[in-house]
């Protein structure tokens, strides 16, 4: 089974993170970076289903020179090649023009074994819109069955498991397919030391806007759809207020929190 597992990039959750003042984009500089979590699940996915029978895993990422930490981190888990698509004129680029750039990847990394199945986080940690799956999937004219709690292929047919607030669904789709998968599907492994020196002879190619055949001017800041218009720094936490109960605390509370719409 031949797999490609998109991944990302991002800025870490623990970190400060904020925007670059001359364009509102998210600062990737000045802040440590890592696979995205959400992105592990779906690395696992692949991992377990090729283990279970036979085949490799192909992780493609967008970004600048650092998003290669994040094809390392999953080679180390096992897959067993990258694709790092980096050019300038990607910065700013929104979602819909992120799912052109890793729609043409995979159509050039799969020219000579099409890939069966397409898996992907739930969404980024940084931008968490949750929308590139589908677009991706359009892209490549493939079925996606979204938000996996549980994936099994078997018999030619992907099937996933997706748990709502108040029903669970079984969902079926024909291979090839595109997945997206949460963080209950799976605990992802940690890399171990042999992993990480696998990892190291591992091929990882790197292409550029002009070898996916795909103009600048689709992709950027400037063709973005969707912007940051603005950002502030959150305001320091105030002092609260304490309110001693001379018998009248339970008026006092209540009234608090009516003053604040609460009730």
């Amino acid at each position: 089974m031949n797999i490609v597992v998109c991944v990302k990039h991002v800025p870490d959750a623990q970190a400060e993170r904020t925007f670059n003042a001359s364009d509102n984009t998210t600062d990737r500089e000045n802040v440590d970076g890592l696979l995205s979590e959400l992105d592990e699940y779906a690395v696992e996915a692949a991992l377990k289903l090729v283990e279970a029978g036979e085949g490799e895993v192909t992780v493609v990422t967008v970004g600048p020179d650092q998003a290669a930490d994040a094809i390392k981190k999953a080679l180390q888990m096992g897959a067993d090649k990258g694709v790092h698509v980096k050019d300038d004129a990607i910065h700013g680029s929104d979602a819909i023009a992120t799912s052109l750039v890793l729609a043409e990847a995979i159509k050039k990394a799969t020219a000579d074994a099409p890939a069966d199945l397409v898996i992907t986080g739930m969404a980024s940690t940084d931008g968490t819109m949750g929308v590139v799956p589908t677009m991706l999937a359009e892209r490549l004219g493939l079925p996606a069955v979204t938000y996996a709690s549980d994936l099994t292929v078997e018999g030619g047919k992907a099937t996933i498991r997706r748990d709502g607030d108040v029903s669970t669904q079984t969902i079926e789709a024909a291979l090839p397919a595109l997945v997206s998968v949460t963080d209950q599907i799976n605990e992802p492994r940690y890399p171990s030391f042999k992993g990480i020196m696998a990892a190291k002879k591992k091929p990882v190619e790197e292409w550029s806007l002009a070898d996916l055949g795909i103009d600048a001017g689709q992709v950027g800041l400037d063709a973005a759809w969707t912007k940051v218009d603005a950002f502030a720094a959150r305001p320091p936490r105030t002092q609260g207020e304490i309110v001693a109960d001379e018998g009248d605390g339970g008026k006092k509370l209540a009234e608090f929190l009516a003053s604040r719409k609460f009730i």
